[in-house]
């Protein structure tokens, strides 16, 4: 069987001698029409024939002046077209190179990691120590505003307008005394050394 890279869509055969010879006789023949004819006399110069024009030309001419089909069809062959490469779209390349670039970054992150310092996570950088800085604020102001409202109320015999001042109070310096201790924390991660010169030195 012979393969070419281009052919007419459908079944195609190698035109053999007979072939020929019998499109030569169908372009000339005054009982097919002026489209068969022409059909005919196109597909003389050509090394492939397809199958479907070919059996119309056939059935179309008269018995006695064309061959029968088995001889027609002696000794020629089947011709495959290989299909053509699928084109890649510019969005498809563009998404393809960025997963290759990220696959790359990737490989290098895991090759260094272990002579790379490794960086603190952020104070506050997920939503668990988010949460819990909140809560804590919280209960450390209600936790002042219950103390100034208790002291003044046994300061001042019980009198509505000071206790809320007093809770009020309270409340300002539980929150004075967190922003303090936040301000502390702050400071400290700042402090830390992140990798000594010495662990580097060893990994390396």
């Amino acid at each position: 069987m012979k393969t070419e890279p281009q052919n007419p869509q459908g079944l195609v055969i190698s035109a053999t001698e007979t072939i020929r010879s019998f499109l030569s006789g169908a372009s000339k023949d005054p009982h097919l029409s002026p489209e068969l004819q022409q059909i005919a006399f196109d597909l003389t110069s050509q090394c492939n024939v397809p199958y479907k024009s070919l059996r119309a030309l056939w059935f179309a001419s008269q018995p006695y002046t064309r061959p029968a089909l088995i001889q027609l069809l002696s000794g020629s062959e089947f011709v495959f077209t290989s299909p053509k490469p699928r084109e890649k779209s510019e969005e498809l390349k563009a998404r393809l190179s960025r997963l290759a670039e990220l696959a790359e970054r990737n490989a290098y992150q895991e090759l260094v990691k272990d002579i790379t310092p490794k960086k603190d996570p952020e104070p506050f950088s997920s939503y668990k120590d988010q949460l819990g800085f909140g809560l804590h604020v919280v209960l450390t102001m209600f936790t002042g505003y219950l103390v100034g409202y208790a002291a003044f109320r046994a300061l001042f015999n019980q009198s509505p307008v000071m206790n809320a001042a007093g809770g009020i109070l309270g409340l300002v310096g539980g929150m004075l005394v967190e922003t303090l201790l936040f301000i502390i924390r702050a400071s400290n991660e700042d402090r830390r050394p992140t990798s000594s010169a010495s662990e580097l030195k060893k990994n390396q």
